[in-house]
């Protein structure tokens, strides 16, 4: 059983960042590509960065050059980095760990919330 907690989400002003954390428990942390997404009100959930187990990472074309995904797996945490930060960036933020193909973990979530 593999349990994802997020934190770090909050109130910014357009242009300024935040860090997110995805603390996870349960199992082998290290062996798993974790993945953050996002759902806006009235949008689907959509991927916004991953970062496999040997930590390459993808970005989302909307999210590039201002996002960092990173894994300390001592922590067994991954982190969103995010800076430059739009309103359109405003979202519930979520956790996802890949424990085997078709077999997902998700955290709870956590809201990011920037002002124009």
């Amino acid at each position: 059983q593999v349990l994802l907690v997020e934190s770090g989400g909050g109130l910014v002003q357009a242009g300024g960042s935040l860090r997110l954390s995805c603390a996870a428990s349960g199992r082998t942390f290290s062996g798993f590509a974790m993945r953050w997404f996002r759902q806006a009100p009235g949008k689907q959930r959509e991927l916004v960065a991953s970062i496999t187990s040997s930590s390459a990472t993808t970005y989302a074309d909307s999210v590039k050059g201002r996002f960092t995904i990173s894994r300390d797996n001592a922590k067994n945490t991954v982190y969103l980095q995010m800076s430059s930060l739009k309103s359109e960036d405003t979202a519930v933020y979520y956790c996802n760990a890949v424990i085997t193909p078709g077999y997902y973990v998700w955290g709870q979530g956590t809201q990011v919330t920037v002002a124009s």
